[in-house]
């Protein structure tokens, strides 16, 4: 699918000269003069990034793209802004914005920040993609494999979770074997590297 970007911006000219040089550079461009109507027509799933005005009526920038943060969060933010306000850039950077431009900056700036922002959502798309897998590896696991794969990866040894679980060790290691064949991993360390991605290990 041919990622989108999608130009957010009251000013009508600057939407017309800017979505112009996006296609002029063969890519696919979507206009909105509003946040609301950008958001009503926002598909979460499309791949793409955001070219979003920080000042206009309605809902600022700034809301749009903490809606954004619910809505589609893999979807990278660019404001465009007409007045370099410090302050303002410093929370949207905060706030997860890509980059941040004035829209005096050349074309060739702003197709720079749109290059980086598609490929930092590739990147984000294939890290979410893969934490998806691995969660739902882990969601196939037994009641009794998941018991045991919660122990193995605090690193209890098979006799302790045997103890602690009321079976034997023989029980335990054919538990084992097949929590690792399901979630397709070779050693332990591959194991409680799945767990620590999906948030199972507690730190504290």
């Amino acid at each position: 699918m041919k990622p989108v970007i999608h130009i957010v911006d009251d000013d009508k000219s600057y939407r017309t000269s800017t979505a112009r040089l996006l296609s002029a550079h063969g890519l696919k461009v979507e206009v909105y003069e509003s946040g609301d109507q950008f958001l009503a027509r926002l598909s979460a799933g499309e791949p793409g990034c955001v070219l979003l005005d920080l000042q206009m009526p309605g809902q600022s920038g700034l809301q749009i793209q903490r809606r954004l943060c619910e809505l589609a969060p893999l979807l990278p933010v660019v404001f465009l802004t007409g007045e370099g306000d410090i302050k303002t850039s410093v929370e949207a950077m905060k706030a997860g914005a890509k980059d941040f431009l004035e829209k005096s900056s050349g074309a060739a700036a702003l197709m720079e920040a749109i290059d980086h922002a598609l490929i930092q959502y590739e990147s984000q798309l294939a890290e979410h993609d893969r934490l998806q897998a691995q969660r739902a590896l882990v969601a196939g696991l037994s009641p009794r494999e998941t018991e045991v794969f919660r122990l193995l990866i605090l690193g209890r040894l098979n006799k302790q979770i045997a103890y602690a679980l009321g079976i034997s060790e023989r029980t335990v290691k054919v538990h084992r074997h097949q929590v690792m064949e399901k979630l397709g991993v070779g050693s332990l360390a591959e194991a409680v590297s799945i767990a620590a991605n999906l948030g199972l290990i507690d730190h504290g």
